[in-house]
């Protein structure tokens, strides 16, 4: 098994670059296409929000602002991801799965289309082996993090959240976080490709982690089936954070991967209370594959 087809939703972040040095990081190991989607808000979707008492002059201006702000943020993710492929050595642009399938090595596309991104991203995901995520930028620009959760709720498919800056090496030293939840165990069959190629894996567990399910013993048995050897690793959460215990062991062991569920509790509860999956979005200096 390997990765063939990844999909980076573009939004014009900050995150923006690293999220494309990271997803061709990727292609590059396993010989894979990277289509970079930047999804247009659509104008017409504009119009049922503009509530009563507007005359349809004032709403037509505003569509067509709408429309314009649009066209300029789509030409500024357009001009990002050109600039990236002209200092990007070796790899191809290929509009179509044909050319992509008979280049020699790495290649890359981009689509700008029309439309409710979190939507549109979480359907297209579905005919891609993984999607790649730039880092959440809640205060600059909350549409990456749309993109990221329509992705893990509604795709069926894993997630690569990429760093804030684009890291030095990816999936040679992998940990992987077990609780016995279903979302883990998807995790970590999402990341069997990355866990065959590591040099050395670690399997995260603590007690405050753990969930209604296998132990970390039945997790290692089973990657062993796999003839993956992984150590088991109890870690403290740090000041009552399992989050923080979480991501302070995986730098301990200087990973740069990142395995782990997201989401065992409802979102909406993480986001009032906080939680595991939060803090590691908000706080992961390295990729971070995840799975609902």
């Amino acid at each position: 098994m390997a990765y063939r087809r990844l999909l980076l939703p573009l939004t014009g972040t900050a995150s923006g670059e690293a999220a494309l040095a990271t997803a061709l990081m990727v292609a590059r190991i396993w010989n894979a296409h990277v289509h970079c989607l930047h999804v247009r808000v659509d104008a017409r979707d504009v119009a049922p929000l503009a509530g009563e008492g507007l005359s349809g002059a004032m709403i037509e201006e505003m569509m067509a602002a709408t429309e314009r702000e649009s066209g300029e943020r789509a030409s500024r993710v357009r001009a990002l991801f050109e600039r990236f492929a002209d200092h990007s050595g070796g790899v191809i642009l290929a509009d179509s799965a044909e050319s992509a399938l008979k280049a020699d090595g790495p290649t890359l596309s981009f689509e700008s289309i029309a439309g409710r991104e979190e939507d549109v991203v979480a359907q297209q995901s579905r005919l891609y082996d993984l999607a790649v995520v730039p880092h959440p930028e809640a205060g600059e620009d909350v549409s990456s993090s749309d993109a990221l959760h329509a992705v893990l709720f509604d795709s069926g498919r894993p997630v690569l959240i990429a760093p804030r800056e684009a890291p030095a090496t990816i999936g040679t030293r992998v940990c992987c976080a077990w609780n016995g939840s279903a979302e883990s165990a998807a995790a970590i069959a999402a990341a069997l490709p990355w866990l065959h190629r590591a040099n050395a894996v670690r399997l995260l567990y603590a007690d405050e982690y753990q969930r209604r399910g296998p132990t970390v013993d039945g997790i290692r048995a089973y990657l062993r089936w796999h003839e993956i050897e992984a150590e088991p690793v109890l870690f403290k959460p740090q000041t009552k954070d399992v989050g923080a215990g979480l991501l302070g062991a995986a730098r301990d062991f200087r990973a740069d991967l990142l395995c782990m569920g997201a989401y065992s509790h409802s979102r909406l509860r993480q986001l009032i209370l906080g939680g595991v999956t939060r803090h590691i979005l908000e706080n992961s200096d390295m990729p971070v594959l995840m799975c609902r």
